[in-house]
């Protein structure tokens, strides 16, 4: 590994201080590092990049902080041929796996080439308004149609690969990836779906009629929204990061991006024991 990249959450002291030491290991081996400025400048580190760039120069990514500053690197153009290592500083961590304790152990790993990647499906989503692009974007978790507070139930025609499924009346809708699977559709009554299936989760949120299930649908299909309601206050979110008000009549068009994002595993620990932690299974 000749050059690792460093992403960290800004304004935390605590990735400050770790990005720090994390450069200074790996310096002392030889490899390149590579930060944003504002970071560089934080840390006393003689170098730094802009932090689109990193990735396309970087032959590991290294993100300290929670799921959140995960899911906005997924967003990277060429972070999906590198291998990431997440790193929990935040709350659930469901993405970063490895925490502060286990950062220099699976370092050493890394640099011994002793680590596993598992590739994780990302989505494209596509806005048209009017036959016109208006807004594209790649997510990791999510893509979620929603009103707002004040508006009432909004009408989604939805298609499966031109075939028509139904018009949702529901809160809204979301499509997530198996990675999204334990994010806002798992607290929408979605199922949690294995994060290496290649699957599309369909998911009405409060839906006016009960029998508006999630439905799965494997990750080859293409998945299209038309916003039936006018005048209302309807918005689209990405990976609950980034989003714009829609229009009736509008066009949502979600299908598998052209890459996947491949996380290095955590080697103490399972998917399955990933999840009875955070979730808290078997407690009382």
């Amino acid at each position: 590994m000749k050059s690792c990249g460093i992403i960290t959450k800004r304004n935390k002291p605590e990735a400050l201080s770790l990005a720090r030491d994390i450069a200074g290991w790996l310096s002392a081996r030889g490899v390149k590092v590579l930060v944003e400025k504002e970071v560089a400048e934080q840390i006393g580190h003689p170098d730094h990049i802009d932090r689109d760039g990193i990735p396309a120069r970087a032959d590991l990514l290294i993100v300290l902080g929670g799921d959140g500053t995960l899911l906005s690197v997924a967003r990277f153009s060429g972070v999906e041929s590198i291998p990431v290592l997440g790193i929990n500083l935040g709350g659930l961590g469901f993405l970063t796996e490895i925490s502060k304790e286990e950062t220099f152990p699976v370092l050493e790993k890394i640099m011994a080439g002793d680590f596993e990647t598992e590739q994780r499906l990302m989505l494209k989503a596509t806005i048209l308004r009017r036959g016109e692009i208006i807004g594209e974007s790649t997510v990791l978790n999510d893509i979620v149609i929603n009103k707002g507070v004040l508006a009432r139930i909004i009408d989604m025609e939805t298609h499966i690969d031109g075939a028509y499924l139904t018009t949702f009346k529901a809160d809204g809708l979301i499509l997530a990836t198996p990675t999204g699977s334990t994010a806002y559709s798992l607290a929408a009554g979605g199922p949690i779906v294995y994060p290496s299936l290649n699957s599309i989760i369909v998911n009405p949120i409060c839906p006016h009629t009960i029998t508006n299930r999630p439905l799965v649908v494997p990750d080859t299909a293409t998945v299209k929204i038309i916003l039936k309601t006018a005048d209302q206050n309807v918005h689209i979110t990405l990976d609950g990061q980034v989003g714009m008000p829609l229009q009736g009549g509008d066009v949502v068009e979600v299908h598998k991006a052209p890459g996947h994002i491949q996380l290095i595993r955590s080697p103490y620990k399972t998917y399955f024991e990933l999840l009875r932690t955070k979730l808290r299974w078997g407690e009382r």
